[in-house]
């Protein structure tokens, strides 16, 4: 199902993360799409979503430090 992580472990060289518990991370998933490991802030964030845009019963708002997706970013294919 994971194929690999995009950007560094973000336990790399001894380093602690909010929850200790390996998040937050980004991985690309054998059908070439991505999982995000992150705090969920639905309850909190839903509510100010523009009105283009929906959260569904089957789906959470996390969030992800910015140096999450910064360092993740040569990771991430150019291509569709």
């Amino acid at each position: 199902m994971f194929l690999k992580r995009l950007g560094p472990d973000p336990h790399a060289s001894g380093a602690l993360t909010p929850a200790l518990r390996g998040c937050p991370d980004i991985f690309e998933l054998e059908s070439g799409d991505f999982a995000v490991i992150g705090i969920d802030i639905t309850e909190l964030s839903a509510k100010h979503l523009p009105p283009s845009a929906g959260c569904g019963p089957d789906e959470r708002i996390v969030r992800i430090p910015r140096k999450t997706l910064v360092f993740a970013k040569s990771d991430i294919p150019n291509q569709v």
